[in-house]
């Protein structure tokens, strides 16, 4: 990309105007090849995408950061919530809408009686562990995985360690986060039986709620949740399930319908609008007791197009069985990644698991140099690439062929390179960011 284009000037201009240069981690270009990945688009139709300068790509990446399942500018959503703009989507009564998807998240988990709605996936996290203090009148929370960026998760890094390290995004300093909540919250890793084990022991009688993700990239180990909701609640605490990222995209309704352990409280956000904010707590009704006691509020969770949007994807992500299609693609995504590594003789693991987050990995000391590289490489075939996809309904047979001629070609260009021990100087600029790191 040159560094005049109109793309890389904006990124330029941001970073000195905004700290961090965006609103999100997951989009900042350093996090995928600095000095090189576009910022910023002109447009985004199905898994197509076009930048500021003109410039077309096909996104085989995070779509999103996996909040549009469907793709971009799914007609029949883009329908539904341009009707209801056009009738006014926020005024000083409420949405009848919310009431429909309230109704219909009940409908499609028979477990829960009662949703209060958000617009993000950190928001709905921290009402979920707001109403689990309010319902239980406790203060600890057992953490597994990353759920956001609020000071209820992060005060688990204000002891004498890293807690967090290890929990999808390690160096998040507590910065700004009072000392005072130190101990109200504590991890433990998925999967770890003795490690939740004696976290329950040491805090019981002040825990609160677990909150985790039921699985992200593989069936959890049998038995595991069902031991984790049974000790919890021998404890009194309640479970929480973080269906943000594998929610409808594994299963219709989130991944512990399919697993067969129901939490007492579940949250959604992502996918379920297809792009369009919307967030949900869903729960049983005595576990949602805590809300009608907690002044959980605010302006924007009443307008009108979350709900919409939210009702508009539900009733397509079932319809087209997009569970189906994303196993599908993803399948033939990993299978590309296998067969062309192997004819170019590239260090690769092709992670086993879920297809629909189907990623890969670079077993070499210069993995995030082969990554970086990797990536733009790609970027100038057309594709927005790296080692992972959330496939969408938009991606086709077609689409996965091109990427699979691409990717062939750019395997053989890395082979060459790391057998000549190439790789750091052909890169255009330093080696992709990992985990959180401050921009200037």
């Amino acid at each position: 990309m040159s560094s005049t284009s109109q793309t890389e000037a904006l990124y330029q201009h941001a970073k000195r105007r905004m700290p961090g240069g965006t609103q999100l981690l997951s989009k900042r270009p350093e996090m995928f090849a600095p000095d090189v990945w576009p910022a910023y688009y002109r447009e985004a139709r199905g898994c197509e995408i076009w930048d500021l300068d003109g410039n077309h790509y096909f996104d085989m990446t995070h779509n999103g950061v996996g909040s549009c399942l469907l793709g971009y500018a799914d007609p029949e959503v883009t329908r539904a919530v341009t009707d209801r703009i056009s009738r006014g989507s926020m005024c000083t009564l409420n949405s009848p809408e919310e009431v429909e998807l309230a109704d219909l998240l009940c409908a499609i988990h028979p477990w829960a009686e009662h949703v209060r709605f958000a617009r993000c996936g950190g928001e709905a996290c921290a009402v979920a562990v707001r109403i689990a203090r309010a319902t239980t009148d406790r203060s600890v929370v057992a953490i597994c995985g990353y759920h956001g960026w609020q000071d209820w998760y992060l005060a688990a890094n204000l002891g004498a360690e890293d807690s967090l390290r290890g929990h999808l995004l390690p160096g998040l300093a507590p910065l700004g986060v009072p000392r005072e909540l130190r101990g109200t919250a504590v991890t433990f890793d998925y999967g770890d039986r003795e490690a939740f084990d004696a976290l329950v022991a040491a805090h019981g009688d002040r825990l609160a709620a677990v909150i985790m993700e039921p699985c992200r990239y593989a069936e959890p180990e049998p038995g595991f949740l069902e031991h984790v909701r049974d000790k919890a609640h021998s404890a009194g605490a309640l479970l929480i399930f973080d269906e943000i990222t594998i929610g409808w995209r594994l299963c219709h309704g989130g991944a512990h319908l399919r697993i067969g352990v129901n939490p007492d409280l579940a949250v959604f956000a992502k996918a379920l609008g297809n792009g369009h904010p919307i967030g949900a707590v869903i729960g049983t009704r005595q576990a949602m007791e805590g809300a009608h006691g907690s002044f959980i509020s605010s302006t924007y969770w009443t307008e009108s197009v979350g709900p919409v949007a939210g009702l508009a994807t539900l009733r397509k992500l079932k319809e087209e069985d997009v569970c189906g299609h994303v196993a599908r693609i993803g399948e033939m995504m990993k299978e590309a990644w296998r067969v062309t590594s192997t004819r170019h003789g590239l260090p690769v693991a092709v992670a086993d698991g879920f297809p629909c987050l189907a990623h890969f990995a670079f077993e070499h000391a210069l993995a995030n140099e082969l990554k970086t590289l990797f990536t733009t490489e790609m970027l100038r075939l057309g594709f927005l690439a790296g080692t992972a996809i959330y496939p969408t309904l938009a991606h086709t047979d077609s689409i996965v062929s091109r990427y699979a001629e691409a990717l062939d070609t750019v395997c053989a260009d890395l082979a060459k390179a790391l057998d000549k021990g190439r790789v750091t100087e052909m890169l255009e600029g330093p080696p992709a960011h990992q985990g959180f790191r401050r921009l200037l």
